[in-house]
């Protein structure tokens, strides 16, 4: 998985002849716990190819190194289905502590949209959309009898959603994922690694998250002005998992246009155990700029 990214880096690097439209974009999320930068390239091959790169950096108050991770976006589409495939990779992450060996982890995500409705004319639209992803991570896993693991594990999630526009003004997306652990879940308290689960599986947060979930379901719904190229949007997640409480996750947010070429996106996400015990905040901005 890594010579397959580094080696699409070289090739995305010698494509600056090409004539297509390219956007560039950085992002920042952060808490009292963590905070990351994110910066990604992406442009049209062909009428229906897109492909980039993104890189992100993570600074998180539990290890001591910084986490380093890539992404390789790739998106084929006709008229009734959009294909959306995203390899990863997490470089090593050393342990400073001798008993956890180092951590990284790869993956891949999937997702097939379907147009069920589309009138071009009114700007109207209902899409659905399912994903399976996997993952495999190597870290510790600890276990509920004390013991814990050096190992490698894999994960795998399942997505189903559907996203619909009403009258020119308003969107409104349902989604829900489901997880699988093919080396086990029984018994086991958590996992000692560093990829992100929203890698797995994106949902209603802006969070950056180790938790093994059982599943999570969620909603957004989109207030748009079209002609000001401006939204503000709000979403509920409830998630339960097998490492930690359930809880609840609230966003709220407003895109809007600062020039014709450029876009933002800034957001504020609040989560909260479903016994109140744990709480945290985190803010989100993203920049984007076509040319």
């Amino acid at each position: 998985m890594k010579k397959f990214i580094l080696g699409f880096v070289v090739v995305l690097s010698g494509l600056n002849g090409f004539s297509a439209p390219w956007e560039i974009s950085a992002a920042y999320r952060g808490s009292s716990k963590f905070y990351q930068a994110a910066a990604a390239i992406e442009t049209n091959l062909s009428l229906s190819f897109s492909t980039g790169i993104e890189a992100r950096f993570t600074d998180e108050k539990a290890l001591k190194d910084p986490i380093y991770s890539v992404y390789v976006p790739l998106q084929l589409e006709n008229e009734l289905l959009k294909a959306y495939v995203t390899p990863f990779y997490y470089f090593k992450n050393k342990s400073h502590q001798s008993e956890y060996q180092d951590a990284s982890a790869w993956g891949v995500t999937g997702r097939l949209l379907m147009t069920l409705q589309e009138d071009s004319v009114e700007e109207l639209y209902t899409h659905a959309y399912v994903g399976v992803s996997f993952a495999r991570q190597t870290g510790t896993l600890f276990l509920d009898n004390g013991t814990a693991s050096n190992q490698s594990y894999n994960q795998l999630a399942y997505t189903l959603g559907v996203h619909k526009n009403f009258f020119r003004s308003f969107s409104f997306e349902v989604t829900g994922n489901a997880y699988h652990y093919p080396d086990g879940i029984t018994g086991v308290e958590g996992f000692r690694g560093i990829m992100d689960q929203q890698d797995l599986a994106p949902s209603q947060t802006f969070d950056f998250s180790h938790d093994l979930g059982k599943y999570n379901v969620g909603a957004r719904l989109t207030r748009i002005w079209m002609e000001r190229q401006a939204s503000l949007y709000a979403g509920y997640r409830f998630a339960e998992f097998y490492s930690t409480e359930p809880e609840h996750s609230f966003v709220v947010g407003n895109t809007f246009s600062l020039t014709q070429a450029i876009r933002a996106d800034v957001g504020y996400n609040h989560i909260q155990s479903v016994h109140s015990r744990h709480k945290r905040d985190i803010l989100y901005a993203h920049l984007g700029w076509v040319f």
